[in-house]
């Protein structure tokens, strides 16, 4: 995959080696850039009327204060910057690579769809915090709905090519459009309207429906790579084919098979191999998006 030397996106925020902080799950204390304003909210008048409340609350429900004391003064988790951090070569490049696949679906998705908001591209190592929780380096990549962000730990890309045999450059480019694709599903109402379906659905229906969700996102990574080949023509002989192998080997059936050596269909929350290879080469064929509706597809 061609990338060295092209543009890369400005919407990268790189919080490798830090550990994840604040007051939400995880967390390890105070950080000093706190300090200042808590200090000043606790001294003021309102500041102890918001005491009262708050130990009220600890001795009522048993919750941490410190939780409602982040609405207060600083909203995001703070992180604590490990100095000693220095990735590898290879890890920066990766980083940088991740960094111009950003910018191809910005290309893209502007193109495509009007008033299109560009995501944040979270890299991370261990764990990170998010708008949707704490999570760590063993739930993979992630987009997160709450706060429009993409979620990356590096490492997964090392796993992936070491514990699937799905590596390569365009693999992981797969990967970046997929989640971006998770990004687009959110500007069009998509994820709102599952998400509603959520309770009223048996455990099996609702991941049937989840798995007609992340085939779209295929079918969505496949679209980017279609439109970024035919105005750039990035791609390299074998490309496509480390892209499909990809999307083989994150399979639900092929997962469940090596992980426990038994199938179960109804647990399935991604589709099968043969499946996601099917939507993502529809995407990559076709780079239409009235292709792509998963959800009203007879066979998937």
């Amino acid at each position: 995959m061609k990338w060295q030397g092209r543009r890369k996106s400005s919407n990268i925020e790189d919080r490798r080696g830090r550990s994840a902080g604040g007051f939400g799950g995880g967390g390890r204390g105070i950080s000093p850039m706190l300090l200042v304003p808590l200090f000043r909210l606790l001294f003021s008048k309102v500041g102890l009327i918001i005491v009262a409340v708050l130990v009220a609350v600890m001795f009522l429900t048993g919750t941490n204060p410190l939780t409602f004391l982040q609405q207060f003064v600083g909203g995001e988790p703070q992180y604590a910057q490990s100095a000693s951090y220095q990735p590898s070569p290879e890890e920066q490049a990766l980083a940088d690579q991740t960094a111009v696949v950003l910018a191809d679906t910005e290309d893209v998705w502007n193109r495509m769809l009007e008033g299109y908001r560009e995501p944040t591209l979270v890299l991370f190592s261990g764990q990170v915090n998010s708008a949707c929780g704490l999570a760590s380096s063993a739930t993979g990549p992630f987009y997160c709905p709450g706060d429009e962000k993409l979620y990356i730990d590096l490492s997964f890309f090392e796993e992936m090519e070491r514990k699937l045999g799905a590596g390569g450059d365009f693999a992981q480019a797969y990967v970046v459009g997929h989640e971006v694709g998770h990004h687009v599903q959110n500007l069009t109402g998509t994820m709102e309207q599952v998400n509603a379906m959520r309770g009223q659905l048996s455990e099996v229906e609702f991941n049937k429906l989840m798995v007609r969700v992340e085939l779209q996102a295929d079918f969505y990574a496949g679209v980017w790579a279609h439109h970024t080949q035919k105005t750039k023509g990035f791609l390299e002989p074998g490309d496509l084919e480390e892209a499909l192998n990809a999307a083989s080997a994150i399979g639900d059936d092929r997962l469940q098979k090596q992980a426990t050596g038994r199938v179960v269909p109804d647990s399935f929350t991604h589709g099968t191999s043969a499946q996601r290879v099917r939507w993502f080469r529809k995407g990559f064929e076709t780079g239409d998006l009235s292709q792509g509706d998963t959800f009203n597809a007879t066979d998937l």
